[in-house]
């Protein structure tokens, strides 16, 4: 589990230079634009693609490191044993629909690779580049389901409420 954990880390900091990646491929379109009345066709397309890609890649870190909305309010008050059994219920539901989604992505993926399929851009670029980052980001979030599972049963057991904290 540590590798993995190790693993969706440095993902995550590839998620955030995506982020960065993209703030500086918009920015530039709207200088090139606005100022000099050229605009780029690259530049909304890749920085789509960094958005697709981050959000995808990021949501194992996210999840690991309960970043995620959760409305704990209730949850929050029950006692140790009754918050293993909602975090179990929780973890299985992210679980089943990762696990259905990657499945699903893996599919759109193949069929896009197979047959060619390109973005229909200017840029034109091959559609399963995007696509590749739904079987690959809901995978590891499906991985990641299953260890908050197992870690919710484990002598640590489930983390109590933060109410609202951002720390």
């Amino acid at each position: 589990m540590h590798l993995f954990s190790v693993f969706i880390t440095g993902l995550a900091w590839v998620a955030a230079l995506l982020l960065v990646a993209t703030g500086v491929m918009l920015t530039y379109e709207v200088v090139a634009r606005y100022f000099f009345t050229a605009p780029t066709i690259w530049a909304a397309e890749l920085s789509q693609m960094c958005l697709i890609w981050a959000s995808l890649i990021a949501m194992p870190w996210a999840l690991a490191a309960r970043r995620h909305i959760a409305v704990d309010a209730v949850v929050g008050l029950l006692p140790a044993p009754a918050r293993r059994v909602t975090e179990s219920i929780a973890m299985a539901v992210v679980f089943a629909f990762a696990a259905i989604s990657a499945v699903y992505g893996a599919r759109i993926f193949y069929d896009s690779f197979e047959r060619g399929r390109t973005t229909g851009s200017m840029l034109d670029l091959p559609a399963w580049i995007n696509e590749l980052a739904i079987p690959f980001g809901m995978a590891l979030l499906a991985v990641q389901a299953v260890i908050e599972l197992i870690r919710a049963w484990g002598p640590e057991g489930v983390p109590a409420a933060t109410h609202g904290s951002c720390e």
